[in-house]
């Protein structure tokens, strides 16, 4: 069974002066985004590598997630921050993944093979392809 998600944006006025506001379909936020904020990175208003990024973060601390939890061995808590890189002029060129976890029952090479594992699989890094995907950190926590 197929899921789909939507999200809509609305746009004011030229690329450089305007602005719009994107809503999400679940109703779970609404959020500015500005040219601006994209190219310049001002605070104040979210851009779609910012979206993107909460994208990358929730799919890979889903994938790791499921397969510590196939292994026996299922968090206590993953944390998961996802860094997505945009070049005006190129586009988004990379997205950098840190991830923090306390897991009972493996050691720190297991957990960061777990974690070279998600990040090859989890679906929205398979979308991101065409751009580099790194793994700066796996760090088990105590």
């Amino acid at each position: 069974m197929a899921v789909e998600s939507k999200a809509t944006t609305k746009w004011y006025s030229g690329l450089s002066t305007g602005q719009g506001r994107v809503t999400m379909a679940s109703g779970n936020g609404e959020f500015d985004v500005t040219w601006k904020a994209r190219s310049e990175g001002v605070d104040g208003a979210t851009t779609p590598e910012e979206l993107l990024a909460a994208a990358h973060a929730s799919c890979f601390s889903m994938a790791i997630s499921h397969a510590l939890e196939g292994n026996g061995t299922p968090p206590t808590w993953i944390e998961v921050q996802a860094q997505v890189t945009f070049v005006p002029g190129e586009g988004v060129t990379a997205s950098m993944l840190t991830v923090h976890g306390k897991v009972s029952g493996i050691d720190q090479l297991e957990f960061s093979r777990f974690a070279e594992d998600a990040k090859d699989g989890c679906p929205v890094s398979k979308a991101l392809a065409g751009v580099s995907i790194s793994l700066e950190s796996a760090t088990l926590v105590d």
